[in-house]
């Protein structure tokens, strides 16, 4: 059954990518110098996908090896253990002129920041990603927005490169895959999804010791600023067309007062989606004066990715964001304007 479902499914990336793909790869990787980035503020999908296929690189014996993203350089304590760290360095170090440019879980060009100047340097360039709303850039596109994660595209790579999983690849592409899956309880957990899971358990994998360190561990500094933010959160039942909207904000403030850093942030999300009366959830995170990160989230009956897009943001249909600017109310009235939009199409 399971086979019938999986030649069933439509091959969003071309033959042809593939193919180039690989030969970019065996071509430029032996001798050249292989820049690895992925987006700002690093999630578990972008760093793990990205570090897995460095660690595949490496197997191989490619020697010139840097992995990286823009903007602060910090690895967000839930994966400070993720096999293969050594590789990373600062945006600031990353070759300017890479051989090969490999550039994972990034939907748009904006996503690089000062990095962006590398997709014109390098000699050639491939990108790795899930996002619908991904642009088109760079060179080579292996992007399937079918898949559950940008390591599922990574674990294909692997595979066609004849890069057998050790168990520090299968780590990093399990976190990457777990965290974009929501520890495999959203909607793009197929079939497919749990046979990949299987295949990196099989190598040595402990899921309970991992998924501890990623979902389970947190401040109790982070706890208290939760409590602090939830508490301000409002419900709107009437917007979204009537599907209703829930929605908080952050400040840098609220992190100074209980010494936490931004990536905590980054879980807040998932209590706050959790409220029954709304379809739709956002989170506004300050980042600057004046400046948010904003996550949104849909149960189902809204594309968030549609409005994120339409703020200069991207994702996915149910996960989406984008950079706000003003006030918190100011950021929501534009994402509530956008949704009253898309519910009325």
């Amino acid at each position: 059954m399971t086979d019938t479902v999986a030649r069933a499914l439509p091959a969003a990336i071309p033959d042809a990518e593939w193919s180039a793909a690989v030969r970019m790869v065996r071509e430029l990787a032996s001798g050249g110098r292989v820049l690895l980035i992925c987006h700002v503020n690093p999630d578990g999908d972008a760093l793990g996908s990205m570090l897995g296929f460095a660690l595949g690189l490496r197997s191989l014996g490619v020697a010139d090896i840097q992995a990286t993203f823009p903007g602060e350089f910090e690895v967000p304590a839930p994966f400070a253990a993720m096999p293969g760290l050594d590789l990373l360095v600062a945006a600031g170090e990353a070759w300017a002129d890479p051989d090969l440019l490999i550039i994972f879980d990034v939907a748009a060009e904006s996503r690089l920041g000062a990095l962006a100047d590398r997709l014109d340097r390098a000699r050639e360039s491939i990108v790795l990603d899930h996002h619908a709303s991904n642009t088109g850039f760079g060179g080579v596109q292996l992007v399937d927005p079918h898949a559950a994660a940008t390591s599922v595209v990574v674990e294909q790579l692997l595979d066609r490169l004849d890069i057998p999983l050790d168990r520090g690849i299968a780590e990093c592409l399990y976190i990457a895959l777990s965290t974009d899956t929501g520890s495999f309880r959203f909607d793009m957990t197929t079939p497919r999804v749990h046979e990949m899971a299987a295949r990196l358990i099989a190598t040595g994998l402990r899921p309970a010791e991992i998924s501890r360190r990623i979902f389970d561990s947190r401040p109790f500094g982070a706890m208290k600023l939760f409590a602090d933010v939830l508490a301000r959160a409002e419900l709107e039942p009437g917007a979204a067309g009537g599907l209703g909207l829930v929605w908080t904000y952050a400040t840098l403030d609220d992190l100074a007062r209980h010494e936490q850093r931004p990536y905590v942030l980054d879980a807040l999300i998932d209590p706050v989606r959790c409220v029954a009366e709304a379809d739709v959830s956002v989170v506004v995170k300050q980042v600057a004066e004046g400046e948010w990160a904003v996550s949104l989230r849909s149960k189902g009956a809204v594309d968030v990715s549609a409005v994120a897009v339409a703020l200069r943001g991207g994702g996915h249909r149910l996960a989406a964001g984008f950079t706000g600017y003003g006030t918190p109310s100011e950021v929501m009235a534009t994402v509530r304007d956008q949704l009253n939009h898309q519910t009325a199409i």
